[in-house]
């Protein structure tokens, strides 16, 4: 039986708010079958706290925040808020999206006034209480302006605005700086924090999906780490560090190469992605999105900035400026292809990598194509397939139907569009868009 981790709360944070227990999650796909998406989820969410929820593509986090606030159901387990089940939205919990969520059609004080229409306010209250939260969040001016007439910066506010404005105890936020410029999200990331520094927000606690560690490190009080297909929480880190927090103190360094080590651990990986060697026979492998110019850029990048072939994780995103969803999918891809591994938060370059990154355009065809063929199942099934067909065309839909028994239609299609993609740039096959179909390449590859 798998073990239950129960991340503990922080020292000087008061009584829980919002516990979950066993909470399980799968979905239909189309074609019927059950895919678990969240798999044995506990965790305790504290008053004083803000924890941030961390995870690779396919790890579930958006899913399991829409579970704790109700706007869907587990599949089985209890989510408890101030120890009453919660079993869909309710007061006392509101929630920042990553696309800010507003209708076009109303103003600034219109979208921030909606909530509380729902909870049946009165007409003066709603207004006196919106108007102080525009205030609060720095819109004052804007109130009878229109979402178009905005910045992204200013529509993320309006959202801020029209969650605090409930008044709620737990604030959950999905990415809500993910859609806005680098200068826009460090502001509106300092002033949230001041707000909440200063107490000058009504909410007990915050649970914030990420996909940045750098954020997660400045903003949270602890770190949940999400596998990925299907999501469980395989690591607690407290970030025992006083605000505000400076990126480049020693400290702060640490925590963040801590997160990068938990998260390149095989429980953390994307599957069929690192755990090669069990399933290299299966056709069903899935495929990281991950495209060739930037696998071979990170390898590159690696070479070059160390004798031995080895790179530290943070610096490297920090180089190629990446968040966490982008510089994981490349760094599965290297090691599915055998040309890296990674080892406590870094990554080292295999004999075969180094000659990739050192070798010229025709030459890494060549290894790639190679590499391809004995490391990735779909590939070679798609050029033997090709090979034996008097006419030597396929159509995409016969892979993809091939796919589906392995696996839901869209992680299919975006495996297939990887494989194509991967052995496209091998000269392995070719493919035609329009028609959807494929073909080996006019000299036989």
């Amino acid at each position: 039986m798998a073990m239950t981790l129960i991340p503990k709360t922080t020292a000087g944070v008061g009584k829980t708010i919002l516990s979950v227990r066993n909470l399980r999650k799968l979905f239909k796909t189309p074609e019927g079958n059950d895919l678990l998406v969240l798999d044995n989820i506990n965790l305790d969410l504290a008053e004083g706290e803000i924890v941030a929820l961390l995870g690779r593509s396919g790890s579930g986090k958006s899913t399991l925040l829409r579970c704790l606030i109700g706007l869907i159901s587990p599949s089985s387990g209890e989510v408890r808020y101030r120890n009453r089940p919660v079993t869909g939205p309710m007061p006392g919990m509101a929630m920042v999206f990553q696309s800010f969520a507003l209708f076009p059609w109303l103003t600034v004080l219109e979208n921030v006034e909606l909530g509380l229409e729902t909870m049946g306010v009165p007409e003066g209250e709603r207004r006196r209480r919106a108007l102080a939260a525009i205030d609060l969040i720095g819109l004052d001016g804007f109130e009878s302006a229109y979402p178009k007439e905005l910045s992204g910066g200013m529509r993320q506010r309006v959202g801020f605005a029209r969650a605090l404005v409930t008044n709620p105890d737990v604030l959950l936020m999905d990415e809500p700086f993910s859609a806005l410029d680098v200068l826009t999200a460090e502001n509106l990331r300092t002033e949230l924090l001041d707000l909440w520094e200063a107490r000058r927000i009504p909410t007990q606690a915050i649970l914030m999906v990420t996909h940045n560690i750098e954020e997660a490190v400045l903003m949270a009080d602890r770190v949940l780490i999400l596998s990925s297909n299907p999501g469980r929480i395989i690591s607690n880190e407290p970030i025992d560090l006083p605000r505000p927090r400076d990126r480049n103190d020693p400290a702060f360094l640490a925590r963040v190469e801590t997160i990068y080590r938990a998260m390149t651990t095989p429980a953390a990986a994307f599957v069929g992605a690192v755990d090669v060697e069990s399933d290299r026979t299966s056709l069903g492998m899935r495929l990281p999105e991950a495209e060739v110019a930037q696998i071979i850029g990170l390898i590159e990048q690696v070479e070059a900035g160390s004798e031995q072939g080895r790179g530290d994780l943070p610096e490297l995103a920090a180089g190629m400026q990446l968040d966490a969803d982008d510089l994981f999918p490349l760094i599965d891809a290297a090691e599915l292809l055998g040309f890296a591994q990674t080892r406590e938060g870094d990554i080292n370059l295999l004999p075969e990598g180094v000659k990739l990154a050192r070798s010229d355009i025709q030459e890494r065809k060549v290894i790639f194509a190679e590499h391809l063929m004995n490391r990735v199942p779909l590939v070679a099934h798609i050029r033997r397939v090709l090979s034996t067909r008097p006419d030597h065309r396929a159509p995409r839909e016969r892979f993809l139907t091939e796919l589906e028994d392995f696996m839901g239609a869209e992680e299919a299609a975006s495996t297939l569009d990887t494989a194509i993609e991967w052995g496209r740039y091998a000269e392995l096959f070719e493919y035609d868009a329009r028609e959807g179909r494929l073909r080996l390449p006019e000299n036989g590859g």
